[in-house]
Parts: structure tokens; C-alpha cells; sequence
């Protein structure tokens, strides 16, 4: 991993590693061992306001450089994470807990997505709009809007670093981003390269630490727009943080997605989707398949085979690369312990799994039958391998099904019929919906969109660019001369 080796005990502000100023550090743990695997600095509000004084040092300049510079540097950032793959795909593996292919994957999309942006840096315009008379002009300026704080969770940390920094910077914006103080190391890695790219002193600054930390970057007075990934209850209290200065906010938060399994629909895919959907990551994904629902006439069938795909699933450390890993922290680990013990008691059946397993922070694959829609497990975030699964006699009864959560974030429906497929796509309220695959696999470009308690932001997707920036409108009265 020495290609992309940054300095222990440090983080990176103003283009330098430096340590915290009280010398505070935290320890970062390899899930699968629960040991120790290095140091990061401990940021806390001092470290922050240097971070935050750094971007707006560095704002004006970013945002005056040619687009097509700014492009050209995202690549070339681009570029240098593609040259160290597997480097940066075992840093996040082994933060996470995640199987090495996992990290592997989720370097090519951070990168995948960085480079999108490049090409996208110089292609965002306004628009010239119509007047009463030739005596007048109006038109529009997409503008940066300075100071950007970006905090994400644990989960993804490479692939959410990219779908953030990326399009702020592409916009002409400076970053202070936080990582989750769990698995802080492949944005750090990712900061490390972008230095070496050559991005100024300050552009792009990463800071780590706990709640302190976070509280100081979403309610410093020197940022001007906060894009925030996690929990719905969180994001709550950064939107009441927020208004104090009246920032703007994007807010992706939590998930408890419906596949939506039809009897017409090919099995053996779906099966396979479902399994894939909810045990990739260890289910700790926002969009994770935690809910199935099934209809009534293939249900014995599909709970079946479920159930014995998911017995099947091996785990391990990240570098066995099997198909899943540990939970990422014992606080993780407790809180899904916690949604096992309460499913039986609540009445859902335990069809496979539904222990810990093995050293480390590990759980069984889960499936929980006859779930209502009134159990824990069938409502909140688990965040965990567990999957919920409810059954449906016809179409309205699933429509109403996929509906019955506080979330919005993914749908997904198998069936070979076209027009339900379509009305269900329509019905459903979700910011995303797949039909016949899980998620967007396939689309370049695709918004992550979301509605209801899963919040408000698109994510990486074709817009995002304009989630960071702020539209001025120009008006001209055309003298005569």
C-alpha cells in the first residue's frame, strides 16, 4: 500500500498533513480483528476552523480558474487513482470490513465518478432568456458557492468522498470534508492523491473526529452550503444547525428498500439480486434490499431458496475476499444484535441465521418471514445483513406495500410485464426505481435521488454539478446609441 501512503496521526489541511493541535489522535480498527490498524488525527473544533479558514483562503482563486484547468486537474486526480487500484481498494477494505473485490469496486466508481466531473467542469452554463422587447437581455450565471462542508459515513467512504468533492470542486468550490472517524482512511488516501495531482493549498482539506467535530464544520459561520450523508435523526439536527446561518443543505440519508418480486419475474436473477442486494457490504448500505416482497403464490418458493443462497454466503476478513464481511463497529454490531433479539419476540419467523458469527464484528446472513409492517425490522434502518419479507396477492396490495415505509430511496420490481413495471415505477413513491436488477447497474449518470425520510440530493447523478451552485440573474436595458 506505499503508493498511497499518508502520514500517521495526521490529517490534511491547506495542502499539508499536520497534526491536530492538541495532538489528539484516534485509533483505527480492522473490523474483522477488532486490532488496531493505525492512527488518524483527532480533529476537533480548532482543527476545524483552521480547515474551514483554509477553503476560504483558497475560494476565490478556485473559482476563478478557467473550468477546463479545473477539469483538467479532477482528471488528472482521476487518473492517479486508476494507476493504484489495488492499493487504495485494500485501504478501504480492511477500514470497512468489506472483501477486497468490494473495495476494488468501489474504488472504480469513486474514480468513475471523479472523471465524470472533470468532463463535466466546462459544460455548465446558464441560460438566455426571453424578453418583451430587443431593448432588453436577461440571462443567467451559475455561480460556486464558496465554502463547501461535506460529511459522510462509514459505509462507502471512497465512492461518497468522489459523488461530493468531486462536483463541488467541477463547480468552483473549496471542500472541508469529514469522514466518519470509523473508516476516515480511504478519503484520506484519496486527499493524499489529490495533493500529489497538484490541487492548490486548501481546495480540498479532510479533517476526522466524532460528533464534536461535526457539529463545529455544520455550524461554522465560514461555510456556505453542507452536504451531509447518514442518518435521518442526524441529518434533522444539521438542517436545525444550518438555519442558524442559513445554509443551504443536501441531505442524503437512510433506506429500507422493497424488491418487489412478481411470479412471472425470471427467479433465478431476482434470487440472486436479492441476496446480492442485502449481504453486499454486510447490508450497511443506505439503499440495501432489506425489505422483500413477494407474491403470495411463489412466496414458499422464493423464501426457500433465499434462505438457502443466503446459508451459503461465506464470510471472512477483507483480504480472504469472500462474499461478506464484518459490521464495521461494535457499536454496529450492537445495534443489529439488538433488531435480532427483537424480531422473534415481536412474531417474524427466523427462517436462516440470526446470530453472530465467527471473531470480529461478524452476524449471519438473516431472514426474517411473516413480517408485518408495524415490526421494527420491517420499518427502521438496520444496517445489517437482515432481510425482512412480506408477501402480496396483486398489485395494488404491492403498491401499497412498497409504500408503507418513512423512506423513499430505492425500488426494485421483477416482472416481466411492461405495464406494471411502468405503473408501479409511477406509484411508488421512491427517488429511484429499478425494474428487473437491483439498482442502476448500467446507467452513466444515474441520480441518486431520493424522497420522504431518505432526504433530498442527487448524489453523483447528471445534476449534481447544480446541487453546488448557486443561479444569479442578470437583466440589461440596451440603450440606443
Amino acid at each position: 500500500m506505499a503508493a498511497v501512503d499518508f502520514p500517521s496521526s495526521q490529517h490534511f489541511i491547506d495542502g499539508e498533513w499536520v497534526p491536530a493541535r492538541d495532538g489528539g489522535t484516534l485509533d483505527i480498527v480492522d473490523p474483522a480483528t477488532r486490532q488496531v490498524i493505525t492512527k488518524v488525527a483527532l480533529s476537533g473544533g480548532a482543527d476545524v476552523g483552521d480547515a474551514v479558514a483554509a477553503a476560504r483562503r483558497a475560494s476565490p482563486g478556485w473559482a476563478a480558474t478557467n473550468p477546463s484547468e479545473r477539469g483538467a486537474l479532477i482528471r488528472r486526480w482521476a487518473d492517479l487513482i486508476l494507476a493504484d487500484v489495488e492499493a487504495l481498494a485494500a485501504v478501504e477494505a480492511r477500514d470497512v470490513g468489506k472483501p477486497l473485490s468490494g473495495g476494488r469496486t468501489n474504488i472504480y466508481i469513486a474514480h468513475d465518478i471523479i472523471n465524470y466531473f472533470a468532463g463535466a467542469a466546462d459544460k455548465l452554463t446558464g441560460v438566455t432568456l426571453p424578453t418583451r422587447s430587443p431593448d432588453f437581455l436577461g440571462y443567467t450565471v451559475p455561480e460556486p458557492y464558496g465554502v463547501c462542508a461535506v460529511v459522510i459515513p462509514w459505509n462507502v467512504p471512497a465512492v461518497l468522498t468522489a459523488a461530493n468533492v468531486a462536483p463541488a470542486l467541477a463547480a468552483g468550490n473549496t471542500v472541508v470534508l469529514k469522514p466518519s472517524e470509523v473508516a476516515p482512511l480511504a478519503p484520506f488516501a484519496l486527499a493524499e492523491l489529490a495533493r500529489r495531482a497538484g490541487f492548490p493549498p486548501g481546495v480540498i482539506n479532510v479533517v476526522a473526529g466524532g460528533p464534536e467535530a461535526g457539529a463545529a464544520l455544520t455550524s461554522h459561520p465560514g461555510v456556505d452550503h453542507i452536504s451531509f450523508v447518514g442518518s435521518t435523526a442526524t441529518g434533522r439536527a444539521i438542517m436545525t444547525a444550518a438555519a442558524q446561518n442559513l445554509v443551504p443543505v443536501k441531505l442524503e440519508l437512510g433506506g429500507k428498500s422493497p424488491n418487489v418480486l412478481f411470479a412471472d419475474a425470471d427467479l433465478d436473477t431476482a434470487i440472486e439480486a436479492v441476496v446480492g442486494s442485502i449481504t453486499e457490504n454486510a447490508g450497511q448500505n443506505c439503499y440495501a434490499g432489506s425489505r422483500l416482497l413477494v407474491e403470495a403464490s411463489v412466496h414458499d418458493e422464493v423464501v426457500e431458496r433465499v434462505a438457502a443462497a443466503m446459508a451459503a454466503v461465506k464470510t471472512g476478513p477483507w483480504d480472504a475476499d469472500l462474499d461478506m464481511g464484518p459490521l464495521v463497529s461494535a457499536t454496529q454490531f450492537a445495534r443489529v444484535s439488538g433488531f435480532l433479539e427483537d424480531a422473534p419476540r415481536d412474531g417474524a419467523r427466523l427462517v436462516t441465521g440470526g446470530a453472530p458469527t465467527g471473531d470480529g464484528w461478524f452476524v449471519q446472513p438473516t431472514v426474517y418471514d411473516r413480517v408485518d409492517a408495524g415490526m421494527r425490522v420491517a420499518r427502521e434502518e438496520i444496517f445489517g445483513p437482515v432481510l425482512a419479507v412480506q408477501s402480496f396477492r396483486d398489485t395494488a396490495a404491492a403498491t401499497e406495500l412498497m409504500n408503507a415505509t418513512d423512506f423513499g430511496l430505492l425500488a426494485c420490481i421483477w416482472t416481466n410485464d411492461v405495464s406494471r413495471a411502468l405503473r408501479l415505477a409511477k406509484d411508488v413513491r421512491s427517488g429511484q426505481v429499478a425494474v428487473n436488477q437491483f439498482h442502476d447497474a448500467g446507467v452513466i449518470g444515474f441520480p441518486f435521488n431520493m424522497q420522504k425520510d431518505s432526504g433530498f440530493s442527487r448524489g453523483g447523478g447528471y445534476a449534481a454539478l447544480r446541487e453546488y451552485t448557486q443561479e444569479k440573474g442578470v437583466a440589461i436595458r440596451l440603450l440606443a446609441r
